[in-house]
């Protein structure tokens, strides 16, 4: 429960197929729920109940950032339907990456040995003082079960994007104003290259007025690499990944300084970052 306007945070993939959601409370009373917002590229959506008279109790709140390997953590869920189901673990490491549902990388991930099982996707991840410092959402393991590798996403990724998904149903990520290659990953193996590969800029942005340039159909059909982003705002950018986790940080309006490589030099752009449009 994140709040006490009936607002409740689970995982994406916990609902995405879903056609009916029903949350159970813990005096046992049911009702049901309508999605409001949803990230899949982060494994997270908030969906919200509606009951009056009810007095809801939100989690507490923790910090990810104060989390040390060995601390104590306690994952809670409904494991194989069996519910409010408690295990006890310790964190195992932090920083980790796992791909969401979208195959983009989660970063900054809690492992943790606590034992997680299908069924506590989507539920608290507490420290010793019952506060919540993340998501439970996946396990690696060949089996299915619990093999003490549970992954959680961390409170302070979560308490960034649920306002926003309760706000506009979405995350507004700006916009730098470039369009992307398709299967970047072929492409940067076949030129040999790191870093976001410009397939086109959008009309009206700066990277448009600014000249930067796309790719580029040359003599014989050829195809000539216009600008790659190696850096935004002094942070690298090997990848798609990479310049979206910058991208995550940011808002509207928001100067960035950007530089791309482009035949053999160096090109740096001053760029304001745009609002994404609705989808």
């Amino acid at each position: 429960m994140w709040n006490e306007e009936g607002y409740i945070v689970t995982n994406y993939h916990v609902v995405q197929q879903a056609n009916i959601v029903t949350v159970t409370l813990q005096n046992g009373s049911s009702y049901e729920a309508v999605p409001v917002g949803l990230d899949p590229d982060k494994d997270l959506a908030v969906l919200k109940i509606d009951a009056p008279g009810m007095k809801l109790s939100p989690v507490r709140l923790g910090d990810s950032s104060l989390l040390e390997v060995g601390r104590k953590v306690i994952a809670i869920g409904n494991p194989f339907g069996l519910d409010t189901t408690m295990t006890v673990g310790v964190v195992s490491a932090l920083g980790r990456e796992i791909d969401s549902v979208s195959r983009r990388k989660i970063r900054d991930v809690i492992q943790t040995d606590a034992a997680i099982n299908p069924g506590n996707s989507g539920g608290p991840l507490l420290n010793s003082l019952g506060q919540l410092v993340g998501v439970n959402t996946a396990i690696y393991s060949p089996s299915g079960a619990s093999s003490g590798i549970g992954f959680a996403i961390p409170v302070n990724t979560v308490k960034r994007i649920i306002p926003e998904l309760i706000t506009y149903g979405r995350v507004q990520t700006p916009i730098l104003g470039i369009i992307q290659i398709p299967q970047p990953d072929y492409y940067r193996d076949l030129w040999g290259i790191e870093g976001v590969i410009v397939l086109d800029v959008v009309q009206g942005t700066d990277p448009e007025r600014l000249g930067m340039r796309g790719l580029q159909r040359v003599q014989r059909g050829r195809i000539q690499l216009g600008d790659v982003i190696f850096e935004i705002d002094g942070q690298a950018v090997s990848n798609e990944d990479d310049y979206a986790d910058i991208m995550e940080q940011h808002k509207p309006g928001d100067m960035l300084e950007v530089r791309t490589r482009r035949d053999n030099r160096t090109m740096e752009y001053n760029i304001e970052l745009k609002a994404s449009p609705d989808r």
